[in-house]
């Protein structure tokens, strides 16, 4: 029978050649060729500005830090609050592990792209090599950090406080703590990134006519260092966040649903630790798996990236039956499997479906590159409807996999479907860390001059990391939707406020829940669209000015001012990211404290606990929608201009290709900003209520309270009743 300290024993062993990994990976991208001296010189610039603005960021990030864990330790000493010290220590631990798996991430990304860019020079296969070698430095980081912190904090939690239920509920902490960054890091990289991006493209590409990543271009540098800032760093730092919650709601749902007694609840509270161990070390031989051969086209490159993570899905799936039938869940072994092999199922049908509808070589994307012959109006028409037929498939997926595993496993089988959906971080993260160094390299590569065979080759990474890049986005979209429901899951029963569905409807407290719930998103995203657009107009402005002004720009004949545009990004995404991450911690505790404020007078009349229940709700559904819809029509937008700047439809500069460029403007902060913006608003939100569930429970201890105050002790027996029976 395997224990506690076993279990921590191998989540560490696990977690130290994860490490080990990460560093052998490294040192083979360092230990590669930085080519020519105008190479070295502009990826220093792209270096140095990565480094400036991550600096501010985490300065920032580190007041909130500071704030919310005092806020912490205080509550954690109110009489009857329920909450514990510990609480504030994972929640600190959280923080640091989600920060420094981000700031590796990029400290690699922003070398490894020159280095690709040589390597390019070489042959195509080596290009691949390095960067995706560079991808899975931050992939392993992620994975072995999320698992290192979880593993060794639930075990002192218990041995401290002497009662896994209490234990659980402090290593929420940890979540919240990768959350608390992961918003920032998200929101104030995608204002930076497509800041940039968005102002390069208008100025250079549609008023100036020169290509993109063009050394005249003033925002050229600001836009390379976008990448790395936004989908390096906050990717990493946001699946972290993912990663450990599913975790975490496994852990805390084995406790808190009352299914496992005994040795059940021990394997229950130890199986996804085990899976994700195992996962992180199929993950690590997988990814020698991926490489190709020269002249390869964009079916075979994706092939080798498919070989991969089907590799490791298959190692991972028996590896999943292995423990189930090994550990004594009683009756529940079959369906634990079931569940747990239906999330990982669900996470490749996921990826499979983004690629569908974002990938240049089927038919959505290719309609949408035809249509940008009627004009931008059309492209931005169909791009829309594209986004929105895209939704049908993976909430289809979702939908299945949390009814399979409820009916298989109840609540604690949802918590183990979003695991097994995570367990190949190792490698589904890695490519899509990818993406951005293969973009680097391409830009790189045109503003050294490079030959047109290097370019070539660049130009192919680049539009697989385009693919990969929406898939990715697709895959932490499905997979964060899976770790909410099984959040709120914990959050509702840590609140006993399960009831019955009809009660519930009748209910005006989650009904205003839901509503609210459901109207975040779209202030959020709305909230980060005109951050986008305020910041890209300062970018306009001050490429339009050094075009004026300085003389000899377009010629060649004198360099632009980047570090201008860098600090101009820097700037705008530090000051307009504080909004949307204090929205999106503020209106839980906002709705917490008004609940308890509210208890016994006349506030309690329009908000209770089960109101939170309703805004997580409500939430869950608006956003995971909305953010499917916006990174796939982002997605289709910028693959469908690549297409037609490959020749097709008039090629680059035709009235076809400036009708794209339109349509791939408007895309960019819909998929690197906003949509992924929902996905990190929707887990800080769950984790927030999980965090303080304790002490909304210790102030409506009977579940019937959370419903109604006047209702029968009824609500109480249906509630133990359900519990039962969703435990199997």
């Amino acid at each position: 029978m395997i224990d506690l300290n076993t279990t921590v024993t191998v989540a560490i062993a696990a977690a130290a050649i994860g490490l080990l990994f990460a560093l052998y990976q490294r040192s083979f991208v360092l230990a590669q060729d930085e080519g020519t001296e105008r190479m070295q010189q502009i990826a220093a610039a792209i270096q140095r500005g990565a480094q400036a603005f991550l600096s501010r960021e985490y300065r920032a990030v580190a007041i909130l830090v500071i704030i919310v864990t005092i806020a912490l330790v205080i509550l954690s000493q109110v009489p009857g609050s329920g909450m514990s010290i510990l609480t504030a220590v994972a929640f600190v631990f959280g923080a640091l592990a989600s920060g420094l798996s981000g700031y590796i991430g990029m400290y690699i990304a922003v070398r490894a792209n020159v280095r690709t860019a040589q390597a390019a020079s070489q042959s195509l296969n080596q290009g691949l090599r390095v960067a995706f070698a560079s991808g899975t430095v931050m992939s392993t980081m992620v994975v072995s950090l999320a698992l290192l912190g979880i593993s060794l904090l639930f075990i002192v939690f218990v041995n401290q406080l002497g009662d896994a239920a209490q234990a659980a509920s402090a290593l929420a902490g940890f979540g919240f703590g990768g959350t608390s960054i992961a918003i920032f890091a998200r929101v104030g990289g995608g204002i930076y990134t497509k800041a940039a991006d968005v102002g390069a493209d208008l100025v250079g590409k549609t008023e100036a006519g020169i290509p993109e990543d063009d050394p005249r271009n003033p925002a050229t540098i600001a836009d390379n260092v976008g990448d790395n800032v936004g989908d390096v760093a906050g990717m990493g730092s946001d699946l972290f966040e993912s990663y450990a919650s599913s975790i975490i709601a496994a852990i805390s749902l084995a406790t808190l649903t009352g299914a496992f007694v005994g040795e059940g609840l021990v394997a229950a509270q130890v199986f996804p630790i085990l899976v994700a161990s195992a996962g992180l070390i199929v993950s690590i031989i997988a990814s020698f798996l991926v490489k190709t051969e020269e002249g390869a086209d964009q079916e075979r490159l994706l092939g080798s990236i498919r070989t991969g993570i089907y590799s490791a899905s298959v190692m991972i799936g028996i590896v999943v039956i292995v423990l189930g039938l090994s550990l004594p869940f009683g009756d529940m072994n079959v369906g634990i499997i079931i569940a747990t092999l239906s999330g990982l199922i669900g996470g490749v049908l996921i990826g499979y479906f983004t690629e569908y509808f974002t990938a240049d070589t089927y038919g959505p994307t290719k309609a949408l590159s035809a249509s940008a012959e009627g004009g931008a109006g059309i492209v931005v028409i169909r791009g829309l409807a594209l986004g929105m037929m895209s939704t049908l498939a993976p909430v289809i997926v979702v939908v299945v996999v949390t009814l399979l595993a409820t009916s298989q496993a109840g609540l604690y089988g949802v918590a183990v479907a979003a695991v097994g959906m995570l367990s190949t971080l190792g490698i589904t993260l890695a490519t899509d860390a990818y993406g951005p160094v293969a973009d680097n390299a391409g830009g790189i590569a045109e503003m050294s001059d490079l030959p047109e065979e290097v370019r070539d080759r660049t130009d192919a990474l680049d539009s697989l990391g385009n693919t990969t890049a929406a898939t990715g986005k697709g895959f932490a979209i499905g997979s964060a939707a899976m770790t909410i429901t099984a959040l709120t899951a914990g959050g509702s029963s840590a609140l006993g406020a399960a009831a019955e569905p009809a009660k519930l409807l009748l209910n005006p407290q989650f009904v205003t829940g839901l509503f609210i719930g459901g109207l975040l998103p779209y202030v959020f995203s709305a909230l980060t669209m005109v951050a986008v657009g305020d910041a890209a107009q300062q970018i306009v402005e001050e490429v339009r000015r050094q075009f004026r002004e300085i003389k000899g720009i377009m010629e060649g004949e004198q360099e632009p001012d980047y570090e201008r545009c860098v600090a101009i990004s820097t700037d705008s995404a530090i000051r307009q990211m504080l909004l949307p991450g204090i929205i999106a911690v503020g209106v839980p505790v906002g709705m917490a404290l008004l609940a308890v404020i509210g208890k016994g007078n006349v506030i309690g009349e329009f908000v209770a606990p089960i109101s939170l229940v309703g805004v997580l709700l409500g939430s869950l559904v608006s956003a995971f929608m909305l953010a499917v819809m916006m990174a796939n029509a982002g997605g289709a937008w910028d693959n469908a201009k690549k297409n037609i700047e490959a020749g097709n439809y008039g090629g680059k500069g035709s009235d076809a290709h400036k009708a794209a460029v339109v349509g791939d403007t408007v895309g960019d902060p819909f998929k690197d900003t906003s949509g992924p913006s929902l996905n990190i608003l929707l887990k800080l939100l769950a984790i927030v209520s999980l965090v303080i569930a304790p002490l909304i429970g210790s102030a409506f201890p009977a579940s019937a309270d959370l419903i109604d105050p006047d209702s029968p002790p009824a609500v109480e027996q249906t509630t133990d009743e359900s519990s039962e029976s969703s435990g199997g």
